[in-house]
């Protein structure tokens, strides 16, 4: 208010309205101003603005820094994220499953817990021959098995993706043939693809690779598109498309239904490893696959490659023109 009462003074150029008294000069309004020397006036108001300014005046106060939140208040949003990152793990990314019996010994012994990439399949990817797969029971394979009764704190560790649940009943086994192989079996072995026959060190000590049976040990057959065949790495103690092939796949298992492909044995920790295609599954002559198929699984980069280097021109040519500026 001081300021006002000097500025308003200032604009009559110092003289005062001849006829009238020097206080009345003064506006109504200006009356809040307690001295009555104006230069005075004008320095007590300027002081006064000042020390509001700085926020050392009596009626302002420091800002408070704001108090952090405690641990046990926080502790209640970590574990919501975590839950929900588990989730969308156990749903889009990896999944763990345990080993329920000894089909794929010496590879995988039961209590195995295996990681499963389920990532790979939403981008297009199918099983390749060689791969140990997590798969969803085709048509009733596990009939007669025992169910298991997992207790509340299984239960809540199997929904967030720790621990595999019990309701589902899913099988491991590895893939022979997909889609256009011929698999067969003649007695003892070797088990032949496209007539090749494998060297299969990853069958269980003991075993033949193929069983005298007349129950589906010994076969032929062609695996139609959409499809895998698969069999356990203990041969004589597994249950799989060789022993199914009444079933309404006739032994093979739909691609849809599998789960994903198992990557690393994750527990116990002395067990700890990767599962890698076996080099018997590279071998030449094994792939049926024409060039025209080659030739479309190469398409897709070609394009990619043609969309991406217009755009590399164009950036450059821009960049250019900014220098020459």
């Amino acid at each position: 208010m001081g300021d006002v009462a000097v500025g308003a003074r200032s604009g009559h150029d110092g003289e005062e309205p001849r006829g009238r008294p020097a206080e009345s000069a003064v506006p109504a309004a200006d009356s809040a101003v307690t001295s009555g020397n104006d230069a005075g006036a004008a320095q007590e108001g300027t002081t006064a603005e000042q020390t509001g300014t700085d926020g050392r005046g009596s009626g302002d106060s420091a800002p408070q820094a704001k108090k952090p939140r405690s641990f046990w208040k926080e502790l209640p949003i970590l574990i919501g994220i975590a839950l929900v990152l588990a989730l969308l793990i156990k749903t889009f990314l990896v999944q763990a499953f345990s080993i329920p019996s000894d089909s794929m010994q010496n590879t995988l012994q039961e209590g195995d817990r295996v990681l499963v990439d389920k990532l790979t399949p939403w981008f297009g990817s199918e099983p390749e021959r060689g791969e140990v797969v997590v798969f969803h029971d085709p048509d009733n394979w596990l009939a007669g098995e025992p169910t298991a009764n997992p207790n509340a704190v299984q239960t809540f560790l199997s929904w967030i993706g720790l621990m595999p649940s019990a309701e589902e009943k899913d099988l491991i086994k590895r893939v022979i043939g997909v889609g256009g192989d011929t698999v067969s079996c003649k007695d003892s072995g070797p088990l032949m693809v496209n007539g090749k026959a494998l060297n299969e060190p990853y069958v269980y000590p003991g075993n033949t690779p193929c069983s005298v049976d007349d129950q589906g040990g010994r076969f032929t057959v062609k695996v139609p598109k959409g499809y895998i065949w698969v069999m356990g790495d203990h041969r004589q103690n597994s249950r799989d498309s060789r022993y199914n092939q009444s079933d309404k796949h006739h032994g093979m298992v739909p691609v849809d239904d599998v789960v994903g492909r198992a990557v690393v044995k994750a527990w116990p920790i002395n067990r700890w490893g990767t599962l890698p295609v076996p080099d018997t599954f590279d071998q030449k002559g094994l792939d049926t696959k024409s060039s025209a198929s080659a030739a479309l699984t190469v398409a897709p980069n070609g394009l990619a490659l043609a969309g991406v280097v217009p755009v590399a021109l164009w950036r450059r040519r821009k960049t250019s023109a900014a220098e020459t500026r």
